[in-house]
């Protein structure tokens, strides 16, 4: 059996797979320029590092608008357990961060990202190419990914860039034209939601004021001025293109992973494909990753957006093997699904090889109401808000009569698989010397008609009066199944609530000739790719080792005594006697360890890390099988499956959330599972727990490790179990959020329910536990109630430290626990 054991390990280490080192974390105030008025600034930053000195490439994480570094606290713990030196960062004008907002402009956010790669290059934990050069990337999404392009312009430095749903040209993208290089109709709803996230109350120096809160005023009053009006004026056009990244192509070198979301509003595919189209023809390197998530919805599979971003840093920072694909997207997404993806050799563009589905209709008058009011709502932005589960919009919002036009056409004979955007052709006739309009997509299968990618394209040309005008309309891209038997239909509207409509009462003639979309297929990754025979092979004895495993394992199960029901512990919520368990490897884990928790009590299974806490309480819970011994829930031995821990709720080595489900999905999805009814969770008391507010409806990806961990413990307690086992419970909990669990741990066993949690933490188990169990080194050393072991006449710590020294002897062995607290707290 240990032979077996032995080639199983060696087969799952051949096997890449992501480490799990323990990080660091350093905050720490990053002096920047001053405002223009000589206001000074500081950044609010925090480096997260793996456990050992180094030195490691280093990666900038920058947030979006309105966020901060709290943000991006999943993502560079996530980096730095795979040995990278990660620094997040709040941007000028957020958060804790002192300034004002200038929508990254260059000379002042850009030098701001150029004044924290000084501070990586002087860490001797961060490694250099040459002195003052760190081996660095930057990453972030939408506006954290517009300043990694614009500073990777200006910095030679970063040697690989990863912006995120982010814009190339900002002009373009606040005043769309799907139709012209002039600018469109104001981005309306999305500026009202910037200036929103402003006034909001933050920290920081920035003076603040009733209208632009920390925007720069200057800038801030431009942008009101074209909300007024629905116009840019050429000020700021040049401020915006200025901060548009497709300016400073040409000096960007940095290898570039463009990601680009399909579901997107605000910074649609269009952005990204403009910006490796300046890539290609200064001959950067990039490479570009299409997700059907975005600023409107969560992609159905966001790992694979954070791996594609990690195996581009690890090609260019640390030189591993090229494993990105010049293009990846995913297909048509599945309802509640996740969506397959494809990848090829080369990006395409968003245009392509034309299928052209004719239209034939004759033309249709459409009514621009004066005022332009009201609006149709065909796509109005979520501003957060996750719209994944809500593929089919109200089209009677979005067709508002007389002032909508569709267009259908007839059904597919056959199904064309396509990527990239799609091309409307409209002949217009107005009575007004300028057009605004708005054309959107749907798929129509018999009664129903739904949007697949839910976009809107806004156009305004100037036309001839009277005399009919032929338009292109580029709509928004992405990946589009042309089943078979399905019609396409063109809704063409003259208001849309997103936007700033026509105040002028017009009325057009619109007729559309033609749709086209641009057809291209890649390769469906997992499927038709060779696997490489050497993995193959691995596989196949991996499969061998596996078989054999199973069938001792079956023989073993059929050998193993069965543990008695004991009828006398009916009324005890959970005994353990004489468990052990050795691993493979030698390692003694527990030894002989017996203890028991009654009604009411919370009992603190306490001990150094490596005491075998985690392990015992494993075993409990019926996670592993011990050599030796047995635990009872209430005279039922524990065996993996049993029915009796329906009775038991369990955080145990973290909380196992979904992190595309918002927090209260996470809890709902977890008791759906238990087959329960809704009644008997408790879900007011569970979120009551977690105490996380309007972050409850956002993305666990999202969360700080105390969010999780915070929502790992209301998820544990959901069905009010009458044993509640919590392994860690206050890891990632600042202060006040451990003082605050205290007392909900001691209530809940108040009820005469049970609490078993493990910790290291001598002060906390002495204020929240009434009976301790104290391990080290696998066994137990001494267990009973807090105040009988102590009898008044000491704190937990001695005893705690005299009983570990006792317990492992004084002389010629390692250097005692209390001897490593005394050199750094004398006594």
């Amino acid at each position: 059996m240990r032979l077996l054991v032995l080639l199983l390990v060696v087969v799952l280490a051949w096997v890449p797979g992501r480490a799990h080192a323990e990080t660091r974390t350093e905050t720490l105030r990053v002096p920047v320029a001053a405002e223009a008025d000589g206001t000074p600034v500081e950044l609010d930053a925090t480096w997260h590092l793996p456990d050992d000195p180094g030195p490691y490439p280093a990666v900038i994480l920058a947030h979006g608008f309105g966020g901060s570094k709290t943000d991006l606290e999943g993502q560079a713990r996530a980096f730095a357990a795979e040995g990278y030196a990660v620094l997040s960062f709040t941007a000028r004008g957020f958060g804790a961060s002192g300034g004002r907002i200038h929508l990254n402009d260059p000379e002042i956010e850009g030098a701001d990202l150029r004044a924290l790669i000084d501070l990586a290059a002087r860490r001797p934990d961060v490694r250099l190419d040459r002195s003052g050069d760190p081996r660095i990337g930057v990453t972030g999404a939408s506006y954290g990914g517009a300043v990694a392009l614009l500073a990777a312009a200006d910095d030679p430095r970063i040697d690989a860039i990863a912006p995120i749903a982010t814009w190339s040209d900002l002009g373009r993208a606040l005043f769309p034209n799907h139709a012209a290089d002039a600018p469109g109709p104001l981005q309306q709803q999305w500026i009202a939601g910037f200036f929103a996230a402003t006034l909001r109350d933050a920290e920081g120096s920035a003076p603040t004021d009733a209208t632009c809160g920390r925007f720069d005023p200057e800038l801030c009053h431009q942008l009101l001025a074209a909300a007024e009006t629905g116009r840019p004026s050429p000020e700021l056009l040049s401020e915006l293109q200025r901060r548009s990244p497709i300016e400073a192509a040409d000096r960007l070198d940095a290898p570039t992973l463009l990601v680009q979301g399909m579901a997107d509003s605000l910074f649609g595919l269009d952005q990204a494909d403009a910006m490796a189209a300046a890539l290609q023809r200064t001959g950067t390197q990039y490479a570009v990753h299409f997700t059907d998530g975005g600023h409107d919805a969560e992609p159905s599979d966001p790992d694979a957006d954070e791996r594609a971003v990690r195996a581009w840093f690890d090609t260019h920072l640390r030189g591993a093997p090229e494993s990105v694909p010049a293009f990846s997207y995913p297909g048509v997404r599945p309802f509640r699904g996740i969506a397959k993806r494809f990848t090829a050799d080369h990006y395409p563009g968003l245009a392509g090889v034309a299928v052209s589905l004719p239209i034939d209709a004759p033309a249709a008058p459409i009514l621009t109401p004066p005022g332009g009011q009201p609006a149709a709502i065909t796509r109005a932005p979520s501003f957060g808000r996750d719209e994944s589960d809500s593929p089919f919009q109200a089209y009677p919002l979005a067709a508002l009569p007389g002032q909508s036009a569709a267009f259908d056409t007839a059904d597919l004979s056959e199904h064309h698989s396509a990527v990239g955007a799609p091309v409307v052709r409209l002949r217009v006739t107005s009575s007004a010397p300028e057009v605004t309009l708005f054309v959107s997509l749907w798929q129509v299968n018999g009664a129903t008609a739904a949007q697949p990618r839910r976009g809107v394209a806004p156009v305004r040309v100037p036309v001839t009066p009277g005399r009919p005008t032929e338009i292109a309309v580029t709509l928004p891209g992405g990946t589009w199944s042309l089943e078979r038997g399905s019609a396409w239909r063109v809704l063409v509207n003259s208001t849309d609530a997103a936007y700033a409509n026509s105040m002028v009462a017009r009325v057009d003639r619109v007729q559309v000739t033609a749709l086209e979309f641009p057809e291209f297929t890649g390769t469906q990754v997992g499927t038709d790719q060779p696997l490489d025979p050497e993995l193959v092979g691995v596989l196949i004895a991996l499969g061998v080792v596996l078989v054999a495993l199973v069938a001792w394992g079956f023989t073993h199960h059929q050998a193993r005594v069965r543990l008695p029901e004991r009828p006398e512990l009916a009324d005890v919520p959970v005994v353990v006697e004489g468990l052990s368990k050795a691993y493979p490897d030698g390692h003694r884990a527990v030894t002989d360890v017996s203890w028991r928790a009654e009604a009411g009590q919370v009992v603190g299974l306490l001990g150094p890390n490596g005491a075998g806490k985690t392990t015992t309480l494993r075993m409990v819970l019926g996670l592993i099988r011990p050599d030796s011994g047995g635990a009872w829930v209430r005279g039922v031995p524990v065996l993996p499956g049993a029915p009796v821990l329906r009775r038991v709720g369990a955080l145990v080595e973290g909380p196992g959330l979904l992190p595309h489900l918002t927090g209260r999905q996470n809890l709902r999805a977890y008791w759906a599972a238990t087959g329960r009814p809704d009644a008997e969770a408790g879900f007011d008391e569970a979120l009551e727990v977690a105490a996380l507010g309007g972050a409850l409806d956002r993305p666990v990806k999202s969360y700080s490790q105390g969010m999780r961990q915070r929502l790992g413990i209301a998820q544990a307690m959901l069905g009010r179990p009458d044993l509640l086992i919590l392994d860690e419970p206050t890891n990632g909990l600042d202060p006040p959020q451990i003082a605050a669990m205290r007392p909900i741990l001691q209530a809940y066993a108040a009820t005469g329910r049970t609490v078993v949690i493990s910790s290291h933490l001598l002060w906390e188990v002495e204020q929240t536990c009434t009976h301790v169990v104290v391990m080290d080194a696998g066994r137990v050393l001494v267990s009973g109630r807090v105040e009988d072991l102590l009898d008044g006449k000491r704190h937990l710590e001695e005893l705690f430290l005299s009983v570990i020294d006792e317990g492992r002897g004084s002389g010629g062995g390692p250097e005692t626990l209390t001897d490593r607290l005394r050199k750094v707290r004398p006594r």
